[in-house]
């Protein structure tokens, strides 16, 4: 699935970077926070919306918010458009239904090979033994 949220969910916020960058560091706001709302997102599944909560972790505010910040270009628009691609990996990652795993049991096959490589390998140790000298 590619959703893709409708822009009455998506907020900017455009702060100063930190890190290097000389004077212009200082004038120019070229970091974006990206805020996603997930109850401005009515079209998006509830098993999606779930394994997004879980997804965003920390970055999830108590208000049902997804927090993505971006400052790993100098400009705006490198930046907004970075926050907006990661936001969609995240939403593209959630869509992935996982697979149920099954309980299985061992063959009988399997289970004779393993003891046949213990049964080995306890060989190749019992030959590093202490070497007795024979005359």
């Amino acid at each position: 699935m590619n959703a893709v949220p409708p822009p009455s969910a998506l907020t900017y916020r455009f702060i100063r970077s930190g890190g290097p960058g000389g004077q212009n560091v200082n004038k120019v706001a070229s970091a974006v926070q990206l805020f996603c709302d997930l109850k401005e997102w009515p079209d998006l599944p509830d098993r999606i919306r779930d394994r997004l909560r879980r997804l965003a972790g920390r970055r999830l505010t108590d208000d049902d918010v997804i927090v993505i910040a971006a400052q790993r270009f100098r400009t705006q628009e490198h930046n907004k458009r970075d926050a907006l691609e990661r936001l969609q990996t995240m939403v593209d990652e959630a869509s992935i239904e996982p697979k149920v795993r099954r309980a299985t049991r061992p063959t009988r096959a399997s289970k004779e090979r393993r003891l046949e490589g213990k049964q080995q390998r306890s060989q190749v140790k019992r030959g590093r033994g202490k070497v007795t000298r024979f005359e």
